[in-house]
């Protein structure tokens, strides 16, 4: 994974700080960080807590070496909002400007809603994922290639050595 220019991530995982509590923040569907119910616009604040977020077992939260504060999040913590190939590799970039290659370590999911309709996922790091975006996933459908599986024929898209199913090829 590549970090947008500037900057790297800390070390989060190593982080266990004492002091816990929850903050109302809240990363909604469509990739949008609200404080209070007020929209966190700039992009810049955005991409530094995208850096200190971490998936807990009990949740999302930010994290400090001194201070882990709870946080909501509605679907996943970020979007891909493109995707190109490069070589054997699918490279997304994300809403906060990572790029991630999908590939073993970084896999393609897609689930499907009560409502029928797919919800496609991009492990990014440490149990943090993308949502597809639509648009994205139309690509995605558009690259794929169909297999036989013992459950009958599958589209799906390689990337870095790995195969994702993306859906039925019906």
């Amino acid at each position: 994974m590549k970090q947008a220019p500037g900057r790297g991530l800390p070390p989060v995982h190593l982080w266990h700080p004492e002091h816990c509590g929850e903050i109302d923040i809240v990363i909604q569907k469509d990739g949008a960080w609200r404080h209070e119910g007020a929209l966190i616009s700039r992009e810049a604040l955005v991409r530094l807590f995208s850096t200190v977020l971490r998936k807990d077992p009990d949740g999302y939260c930010l994290v400090t070496p001194v201070e882990k504060m709870r946080i909501t999040v509605e679907d996943a913590p970020f979007v891909a909002v493109r995707v190109d190939r490069a070589g054997d590799a699918l490279r997304f970039l994300t809403n906060v400007g990572d790029e991630v290659e999908a590939g073993p370590h970084n896999a393609i999911r897609v689930e499907m809603s009560p409502d029928g309709e797919p919800r496609p996922y991009l492990h990014v790091r440490r149990g943090l994922e993308a949502l597809i975006a639509r648009p994205v996933f139309y690509e995605l459908v558009e690259m794929a290639e169909e297999r036989a599986t013992p459950d009958g024929p599958v589209l799906g898209v390689a990337s870095n050595g790995a195969w994702f199913p993306i859906g039925p090829a019906t």
